[in-house]
């Protein structure tokens, strides 16, 4: 299964290639992640928890970066389990380019999943994986470059902890929203 595409992104290629490499705003933009840890040097372990079709599992997994270009490029490899669920593993070649007006990332992932979820066929895992790709570059682009209302209701929220900057407070207005 291949999913292709690309998003702009209304920030400088320096703070999305920064945003890609942090485990912090990576476990905020996937779906259903609880849990990211590590660095892109040693690699990252993640607990995510997602429904396919009937089936809901919680995946346990690594990825590593490879074939890293400073600010440019990299390729991530990861592979997860979800028990009586199944696996799922592939890649991502990640690409930026600078445009007008930000950062265009381009994605080519390819993945394979067996188990019971091989067993939902090639349509609804596709159809799964576009799903939780845009979740996840609406999720990524909310965190880099929030549209400007929301970044402006994020400076006007007030905190009853010593500052965080920016990004806690958007982190907080997130929470907020979620729930």
């Amino acid at each position: 299964m291949d999913v292709n595409g690309n998003r702009i992104i209304a920030a400088d290629r320096k703070t999305v290639w920064k945003a890609l490499n942090s485990a912090e705003v990576l476990q905020s933009s996937i779906p259903g992640c609880t849990e990211l840890t590590g660095s892109p040097e040693d690699g990252f372990e993640a607990i995510v928890t997602q429904k396919v079709g009937p089936v809901k599992a919680t995946f346990k997994g690594t990825v590593t970066l490879t074939d890293i270009v400073e600010g440019e490029s990299y390729r991530l490899n990861g592979a997860g389990k979800g028990g009586a669920a199944g696996f799922a593993k592939g890649g991502a070649a990640i690409r930026l380019e600078d445009v007008e007006g930000g950062t265009n990332l381009i994605y080519e992932v390819e993945a394979k999943v067996g188990g019971k979820l091989a067993q939902l066929g090639s349509r609804v895992i596709h159809g799964v994986a576009v799903k939780l790709a845009n979740q996840f570059f609406d999720n990524f682009e909310m965190i880099v470059a929030p549209p400007k209302e929301v970044a402006d209701e994020i400076e006007g929220v007030e905190e009853e902890k010593p500052a965080k900057g920016w990004f806690g407070k958007l982190l907080d207005w997130i929470k907020k929203l979620t729930g």
